[in-house]
């Protein structure tokens, strides 16, 4: 058998979300035994500063962090890098310049199995700081889909259910207004929804959220790559 690439996971960003990768990394592999799964190490660094704070507010910095978590899986042993935050990737370009290891990127492989799928116009339901940053327009773009996204109060109901519900712990949300803008994005032409939030995949399965067009998962994207590199299967992307 051929000995797997160990995986190193940046999270933390929130603990839930970083588990959710793990756990959907692990289902990915098809193996009757605990040595068919490849070694996965997991800084859940729950220092690292709120990427939106940052990013639109002037918040903490958290690429000291991020760097510092990226170093420490390399210097344990991880051979390939991925990280369960969207928005955190405004920083990837920084933190690759601190290691000398591969870092497969969860917008691109996000970007690219929408092109794959057939979709060129997709919903994108993220943060402020990933909305605003452009990290996922630029990636859309390249692999030539189109995004569509929520008008103001949409966005907000989205923040609000994702701070003040997913991670605040809250087991019930009501999914009124969320479940209003997914409809209305359906209704202007976008062929599935990108999850572009890793706190949004359990959003949709906590509070029953509804949605008439595909789910695209980033996080499901980004543990294929992660199994498919480990495996010796893929290189990344170039970014």
């Amino acid at each position: 058998m051929q000995k797997k690439k160990t995986i190193g996971i940046i999270g933390g960003m929130g603990p839930m979300a970083t588990a959710d990768l793990f756990q959907k990394i692990i289902a990915l592999i098809d193996s009757p035994d605990d040595q068919g799964h490849p070694r996965v190490l997991i800084d859940s660094n729950t220092a690292i500063p709120d990427r939106t704070a940052a990013i639109l507010h002037g918040g903490p910095d958290p690429l000291p962090e991020l760097i510092r978590s990226a170093q420490t899986l390399e210097q344990a042993g991880a051979q390939v890098l991925v990280m369960g935050c969207n928005t955190a990737h405004y920083y990837y370009p920084q933190i690759c310049r601190h290691i000398t290891i591969p870092f497969l990127h969860m917008l691109e492989e996000s970007a690219k199995a929408a092109r794959d799928s057939g979709f060129r116009k997709v919903g994108v339901l993220a943060t402020d700081g990933t909305v605003r940053s452009g990290v996922y327009t630029q990636a859309l773009e390249r692999w030539g889909v189109t995004q569509l996204l929520p008008d103001e109060a949409g966005q907000a109901a989205l923040m609000e259910m994702i701070y003040q519900g997913v991670k605040a712990g809250r087991a019930v949300w009501p999914a009124e207004a969320v479940n209003s803008l997914i409809s209305e994005l359906a209704d202007q032409g976008a062929q599935a929804l990108l999850l572009g939030c890793t706190e949004l995949p359990i959003a949709f399965d906590r509070y029953h959220l509804a949605s008439q067009i595909p789910l695209l998962d980033p996080t499901w994207a980004l543990a294929r790559s992660a199994v498919r590199f480990s495996c010796g299967e893929a290189d990344p992307l170039e970014v």
